[in-house]
């Protein structure tokens, strides 16, 4: 474990100021692009790995995949992410109505972090549903299907519900189509295998990956004090060996719903461990707690087709390889 250099709270409360961010990076909002590969733009115009952490999808603007995936922030703790040959619109980007339209194609949300003051919207033709816990969420344009892999949502007929209509309620395990004459929840196997889920949710739970281990890095850093880590405050924070943002939660540790945490410097510092190890295809797993309380376990930096900070054959990210996705790994959420 890491010699700890701060040693009263005085001194991690001198951390505790803006985020940090790289040149170039513009401080994160609802609608910023924090990872792309393949063929997207954004109104039109064609987006490069330079675009990430100072594009945006404003209010009205269009994000659009050919071959090529793309995720975008939401609010702290909430990642849209794009499949191929979508179209996502946006509707309200801010922190207390962020409403987004899926137009064509499918794309997934994974929620982190859900506050009271949230509300956050997705928009199909013929509905729209509103996440009401953390979890994993997908939504297909082309069916008009909303699926909860994990979480909870209130799904409603039509763009605009009429007041008084009833929500209808889809839980875990549960998809709904919108399009159907009976409309209601039906099961649906919500666990796929990391060898037989289809690449949207592979993909996603390997950007989810990548996200939990930038934050592990982050917290350690504002944590314990090292050279360089610069001020801290809860939200988005750039990560430059990730290329992106990455979640810091303001106190305690979550867990996405793919299995991988999100610390705050503050749990690190109040004695928190980091749990290693990696996640058995369910939801929810902590892995298991190191030997000497910190990385144990192991982590993912590269590998023959995952990519990442390090390349890899055929894994891509924006440091070597080519095809794959991402820079370090994780993702995390409360549970």
């Amino acid at each position: 474990m890491p010699l700890l250099k701060v040693t009263t709270l005085f001194s991690l409360a001198t951390l505790l100021a803006v985020p940090l961010l790289a040149e170039g990076a513009n401080p994160a909002r609802p609608g910023t692009l924090n990872y792309i590969e393949g063929n997207a733009s954004i109104d039109g115009r064609a987006l490069t790995s330079h675009s990430v952490g100072n594009t945006e999808i404003e209010a009205g603007g269009t994000l659009a995949t050919a071959n090529g995936k793309a995720e975008i922030l939401l609010t702290p703790g909430v990642f849209l992410r794009v499949g191929e040959n979508s179209v996502v619109r946006m509707i309200s980007p801010n922190l207390t109505h962020t409403e987004v339209a899926i137009d064509r194609g499918r794309a997934e949300v994974e929620v982190d972090q859900l506050h009271k003051q949230n509300n956050i919207q997705i928009d199909v033709k013929n509905g729209q549903a509103l996440l009401l816990k953390d979890g994993l969420y997908e939504f297909n344009a082309d069916d008009t299907t909303v699926r909860v892999f994990d979480g909870k949502a209130a799904a409603y007929e039509g763009l605009s519900p009429a007041k008084g209509v009833k929500a209808i309620t889809v839980k875990g395990g549960q998809e709904l189509s919108l399009a159907s004459e009976n409309v209601k929840p039906v099961k649906f196997d919500a666990k796929p295998k990391d060898n037989t889920g289809d690449d949207l949710y592979k993909w996603s739970s390997l950007r989810s990956e990548y996200l939990g281990e930038a934050n592990e890095d982050l917290a350690e850093r504002y944590a314990y004090g090292y050279t360089g880590a610069g001020p801290f405050a809860s939200g988005w924070l750039w990560d430059p060996a990730l290329y992106g943002y990455t979640w810091l939660p303001g106190d305690g540790l979550f867990y996405s719903p793919f299995g991988y945490g999100f610390y705050s410097p503050y749990y690190l510092y109040g004695g928190g461990v980091i749990y290693g190890g990696h996640r058995y295809g369910g939801y929810g797993y902590r892995g298991y707690e190191g030997r000497g309380g910190f990385h144990d376990g192991g982590r993912v930096r590269a590998g023959n087709s995952g990519g990442g900070f390090h390349g890899g054959e055929g894994g891509g990210g924006f440091h070597g390889g080519g095809g794959g996705g991402g820079s370090h790994g994780g993702g995390g959420s409360h549970r």
